[in-house]
This record gives structure tokens, sequence and C-alpha cells, in this order.
């Protein structure tokens, strides 16, 4: 067993660029001898792990051009080999490489991108679910607003950008003249989600965000209202939540209230 273990090992070493030892196992013949075998091999693996992360980040790749992005990929197969059963899930510790990483951690927005991009991914894969409606929320008796919990839609990714990220994706996305990227004097909140297969995504005032917060969170709606006294009066922190609520549950990010 220790054999195949050592076999595998050094099979996948070579793979993904870790290791130069060749398996012993691994013979040559008349066209080509063992090293060259193995890397033809290694080279269509490593080509469709590339082909794989430039599907899920199609704005880094933008933002890097095709040589350093390459580069990435190779440096990031090394760095963290494939360990799923399925290939869409490779690219899930892209954002980590990236800000622990040299150049790229000199660079946050890099990383900052690859985390806008994995979390459309995730609203995309997201779990179909069936969202409460407008009438159904006007339908609650007011007795149970201030108790009010609500459950949220699994197509639902929240972030917090410091770099003008949904910006630079949108004209990379279009083919347009990419800005540059800008650092922003605070993180701002963003929210991403997938309303009848279309996905989306908006930017969210201090307020709004922190309010989300806390109900992703489970707290009650009329903790929510106090909460919001931080930046409106006590006559209007009601109005103010109910207004989120409402567009909230008119986006479909809202699975249900308890």
């Amino acid at each position: 067993m220790r054999d195949l273990e050592r076999l595998q090992q050094t099979f996948g070493g070579y793979l993904t660029g870790s290791s130069d030892m060749l398996p012993a196992n691994v013979a040559g013949d008349a066209r080509a001898d063992a090293r060259e075998r193995m890397d033809l091999y290694a080279g269509a693996y490593r080509a469709r792990l590339v082909e794989s992360l430039g599907v899920d980040f199609p704005g880094l790749w933008g933002m890097l051009g095709d040589e350093q992005f390459y580069q990435l990929c190779l440096e990031y197969i090394r760095r963290y080999p494939s360990v799923w059963p399925s290939i869409r899930w490779f690219g899930a510790h892209m954002q980590k490489f990236l800000r622990s990483s040299k150049p790229y951690a000199d660079f946050p927005q890099v990383a900052e991108m690859a985390a806008f991009e994995w979390a459309q991914g995730l609203v995309f894969d997201a779990a179909d679910s069936t969202s409460l409606s407008l009438d159904e929320l006007a339908a609650m008796p007011p007795e149970q607003w201030p108790d009010m919990r609500l459950r949220f839609c699994p197509a639902l990714q929240r972030l917090d950008l410091e770099w003008n990220i949904p910006l630079l994706w949108a004209a990379l996305d279009r083919n347009e003249e990419v800005p540059e990227p800008q650092r922003q004097e605070y993180p701002v909140g963003w929210i991403l989600w997938r309303q009848d297969l279309v996905p989306g995504w908006r930017r969210l005032d201090v307020d709004e965000a922190w309010a989300l917060d806390m109900a992703l969170q489970g707290v009650r709606f009329s903790e929510i209202c106090e909460g919001l006294l931080e930046w409106v009066d006590e006559a209007h922190a009601p109005v103010r939540a109910a207004g989120f609520l409402k567009t909230w549950v008119g986006h479909g990010l809202v699975e249900q209230v308890y």
C-alpha cells in the first residue's frame, strides 16, 4: 500500500510541477522517453486546470494579461493541487493565494477581483429556492413585525470591497476601456444575488449594509430598527428598515420570515 501511495504522490507532484521526480513505473517507448511522456500528460493536465481558472476568473485574467495570468495559474496549481471531485471548486483558494503570495499580495485589488468573481460563481451555482412575495409580506399582521426574523435565499452573497472592482469587472466584461483601480476611503458593501436565473449585484449604503448583516445573523426586525438610530431618527428608523425589507423581498432575496 505504501508503494502505491508513494507512486501516487510522485505522480501528483510531477503533474502539479511541485516536483521533477519521475514516477518509477512510467516507461518510455520508441516514440518518447518516460519524461517526454509525463511532460505531455502533465502539460495537458495543467492546461485543463488553467482553462478552468480562466472560466472562473475572467476579470482577473483581464487585469493581469495572458502571460501573467498563466504564470499565476501554474503557481496556484503548485501551491493548491486539486483535491476536489469536481473541477468547479478548484479555484476556491484563489483569494487566499493572492493575498499571501508575492507579488500579488502587494496589489490587494487583485485579490478583491478574485473574491468578487468567486462570489458571482457561488450565486450562479446556488440551489434554487422559493422567495417570499411582496403580497405575502404585506399580509403579515402588524403585531408580528417586531419579532420578525428573515431567512434568506441561498443565491445571496455579501462582500465588502475597498476597491472599485465591480466597475473594473463590468468594463472588462463589455470589452470597454478599463478605468484605473481606485481605493475608496472605506470598505463599501456589495450584495450579489440571482433572481429568475438572472444574476445581479449592487452597492449598499452603509446603513443598509449593516441592516442586511444583522438580518443575515437572525436579528429581530425591532432590533434592526433600533440599530438604525445611528443614521436616522426614531420616527424614521422603522420606515427605513421597512424600505430595506421591501427591496430585499422585491429582489427575491428572502425565502421566508419566522
